[in-house]
C-alpha cells in the first residue's frame, strides 16, 4: 500500500503553502463551502415547514396500508450515503492520490498539497450532491403535499362528524364515501408525525441514496480509471489534410493523443505496437491501423466492479424499503432517485474531470483574476497570464493553488 507523506517538514510546507496563497482565490472557495452550507441549512429549515395537505379520500385503499416500523431511519441513510462515502472518500484520497507515476516526479511536500486539494474537492462534489439534492426534495415535498401509503393509519379519522370535512361534494350524488375531505378530519395529536404523513413525494431517502452513494462509484471509478475502454479522440486538424496552420497552439500531441498501451508480452512486434498518427507538419498517407488502435486501450480488471457496484447495490436496498414498508409509491422512488442521480452527476462533475480522459484528476483551481465572475466573451475561470511562472507545468500534475494550478 502507498505511503503517506505526513512528514513534518510535509505538513510545515504545506500549511505555508495556504497562508500563501492569493487571498481572493482563497476567500472565492470559502464562499463556495458557505453556498454549500446554506443549501443544506435551507434545507433543513423547510424539513421544519409544515407542509401542504393534500385533501384525500377515506376509501383510497393506496393510503390504507399500515404504519410499519421503518429499517432505515433518515438519520441512519445519512450516515450510510453521507458519512460513509466521506470517510471512503478520505481514505482512497490519502492512501492512493496520486499515482505512483506522479510520485516519483514529486517532492512529499508537492504530494502532501495534491492530496489536501484533491481530498477537498471529493468531499465538496459529495456535499454539494447531498445538500442540493436535500434543498430540491424538501421544497418539492412540502409544496406538493401527498399523502403517503399509510396516511390513513396516521391520520386516525374522526368517522362521526365525516360531513364537516368533506371538500367538494359533486361525488357525493353517486356514492356519500366517494368525496374527498381535509386533514382536519385526522385526530393525530402528533403533529410532526402527520406532517410527515403529507411528504410521500419525492422519495427522500432514495434521493439521499443516490446522490451519496452514485456519487461514491463515480468518484471511486474516476481515482482507479473504472470504466468502459474507449478510443482515443482524433480532432479533424491531426489528418494528412490538415495544414500547420490550422491546428491550435494548445493541441494535445500525438503522444497524448495515442498513448502507448501495447506490451512486447502479448505477441505485438516492433511495427505493430505502436503507429503514431500521421503528422500535420509531415503529413503522409499512412493511417493507424487496426492492431494499433486496439492497443490504445483495455479494459480494467473485473474485480474493481466490485467495489464501484456495491454502493449502487446499496441504494437500490435502500429504495426498495420504503416501498415494502409503504412509505412511498413507486413513482416517489423513481422521482427521488433521478433527483439523487442528477445531483450526484451534477457534484462530480462540477469538480472532476470526465472518468474516460481525467485520469482521476480534480479540476485545477480558478486563476486569482477570475476567481469570483467573469464577464461576457471571457473564454472561462481559468487564464495562461494568472498562472505565474511554470504556469502550466502543475496544471497536469496538481502542484499549487496559488496561480491556478491543481
Amino acid at each position: 500500500m502507498p505511503s503517506t507523506p505526513f512528514s513534518k517538514p510535509a505538513l510545515q510546507d504545506a500549511t505555508k503553502h495556504i497562508l500563501s496563497t492569493n487571498r481572493k482565490l482563497l476567500l472565492s472557495y470559502i464562499l463556495d463551502w458557505v453556498i454549500i452550507i446554506i443549501f443544506a441549512g435551507a434545507g433543513g429549515l423547510l424539513s421544519l415547514v409544515s407542509p401542504h395537505h393534500r385533501p384525500f379520500s377515506l376509501v383510497n385503499l393506496e393510503i390504507s396500508n399500515p404504519v410499519v416500523h421503518e429499517q432505515i431511519s433518515a438519520g441512519l441513510v445519512g450516515v450510510i450515503a453521507f458519512v460513509i462515502p466521506a470517510i471512503l472518500i478520505a481514505i482512497i484520497t490519502l492512501l492512493f492520490v496520486p499515482g505512483s507515476e506522479v510520485r516519483r516526479t514529486s517532492t512529499k511536500a508537492q504530494v502532501l498539497r495534491i492530496k489536501l486539494w484533491e481530498l477537498e474537492k471529493g468531499l465538496a462534489g459529495l456535499c454539494l450532491s447531498v445538500a442540493t439534492g436535500f434543498f430540491i426534495i424538501q421544497g418539492m415535498k412540502n409544496m406538493f403535499g401527498k399523502p403517503r401509503p399509510n396516511l390513513l393509519a396516521r391520520c386516525e379519522p374522526d368517522l362521526d362528524n365525516f360531513a364537516q370535512y368533506v371538500v367538494g361534494s359533486f361525488a357525493s350524488e353517486l356514492s356519500p364515501e366517494w368525496v374527498l375531505v381535509n386533514s382536519g378530519i385526522c385526530r393525530q395529536s402528533d403533529k410532526k408525525w402527520l406532517d410527515d404523513g403529507f411528504r410521500s413525494f419525492p422519495s427522500g431517502h432514495s434521493q439521499w441514496s443516490w446522490s451519496g452513494l452514485l456519487y461514491l462509484t463515480l468518484y471511486f471509478c474516476s481515482k482507479f480509471s473504472v470504466g468502459l475502454p474507449h478510443l482515443p479522440y482524433l480532432p479533424a486538424y491531426n489528418t494528412p489534410s490538415a495544414s500547420p496552420a490550422t491546428r491550435p497552439t494548445n493541441a494535445p500531441t500525438d503522444n497524448e493523443l495515442l498513448p502507448l498501451h501495447a506490451n512486447r508480452a502479448r505477441g505485438d512486434s516492433e511495427e505493430t505496437k505502436w503507429a503514431p498518427p500521421p503528422s500535420p507538419t509531415t503529413p503522409n498517407t499512412t493511417t493507424p491501423s487496426l492492431l494499433t488502435l486496439r492497443n490504445t486501450a483495455a479494459s480494467p480488471p473485473n474485480y474493481l466492479l466490485l467495489p464501484a457496484l456495491l454502493p449502487l447495490a446499496v441504494a437500490v436496498y435502500i429504495c426498495s424499503t420504503r416501498f415494502v414498508e409503504f412509505y412511498h409509491f413507486g413513482f416517489d422512488i423513481i422521482s427521488g432517485s433521478l433527483i439523487g442521480i442528477v445531483t450526484a452527476w451534477l457534484g462530480f462533475r462540477w469538480y472532476h474531470l470526465p472518468i474516460s480522459r481525467g485520469r482521476g484528476w480534480a479540476f485545477g483551481a480558478r486563476s486569482p483574476g477570475r476567481a469570483f465572475a467573469i464577464g461576457v466573451g471571457t473564454p472561462g475561470y481559468v487564464a495562461e497570464e494568472d498562472w505565474g511562472s511554470g504556469g502550466s507545468e502543475g496544471r497536469g500534475k496538481g502542484g499549487d493553488l496559488e496561480g491556478g494550478r491543481v
